[in-house]
Order: structure tokens, then sequence, then C-alpha cells
């Protein structure tokens, strides 16, 4: 009886661990996707480009407080070729309005972002600015 116990908690530690492992493969190759449409944009620009200077923008307009419609909040993305620059956001409320400016680095928040500030960086090194289009964004 002891030992069936045992032999189950390890049939299930193993199950466990192949379903985490393939969850961890789908978002890498989630992620190498991202990366090569990235790098297949970069490749399609002709000439030099200084790599440094501000190249990818994306704007992404949402409803941030329930009391206020229209899709008056944004997140707008500076980001240049290194995936490096600003996250500006500006929540918009009846009586008041909230303006954020987050540092990126590699196209990752210095500090952490808010869905709607991922997004837009996502969409500004994606090239699918200068507005984006709200979507589930893939977790």
């Amino acid at each position: 009886m002891l030992v069936t116990v045992v032999e189950m908690a390890g049939v299930l530690a193993g199950a466990t661990g192949v379903a985490v492992g393939l969850i961890a493969l789908r978002a890498a190759r989630r992620s190498v996707r991202e990366c090569l449409d990235v790098l297949a944009r970069r490749a399609a620009v002709e000439g030099q480009v200084d790599s440094r200077a501000i190249r990818d923008v994306a704007l992404y307009r949402y409803d941030a407080l329930d009391e206020m419609t229209g899709r008056l909040s944004f997140s707008v993305a500076l980001i240049n070729g290194f995936g490096d620059g600003i996250v500006l956001s500006s929540i918009n409320g009846r009586t008041e309005t909230r303006t954020y400016a987050r540092a990126v680095r590699g196209g990752k928040g210095v500090q952490p972002l808010s869905p709607e500030e991922e997004h837009a960086v996502w969409a500004a090194r994606l090239g699918i600015g200068p507005e984006a289009e709200p979507h589930r964004v893939p977790r």
C-alpha cells in the first residue's frame, strides 16, 4: 500500500514536470518567433541605420478606469534598434490625469510594466504601430 502511494506521487510529480516543460517550450517558441520578426524587419531596412535612434513607436489606447470610456488613457513606446527607450503612460479620469514614464532596456521594462505598457513595447518592437489595436497579450 505504501509503495503504491509513493509510486503515484512520483507519477504525479513527473506529469507535472512534463506539463511545466511544455508550457516553457511554448513560451520559448513564441519568443523566438517574435525575435525573428524583429530581425526580419531590421534586415529589410536599407542603408546605414543608427541603432541608437528612436525607430520603433507604438501607441496603445485603452480605458484604464471604469468611470471613463472612449479609450482616453494611453501608453506610447519609443524604442531604438537595441530595444532601449521609454514608455509613457497617461491614465485619464474625470477629475485628474496621471502620467508615468518608465525606462525600457532590451525590450523589457527596467521597472515592472503594466500589461498595457508591455503591449505598447511589444507592438513597437514588432512594428505594429503607430497605433496598436487591443488584443490578448499571450502569456
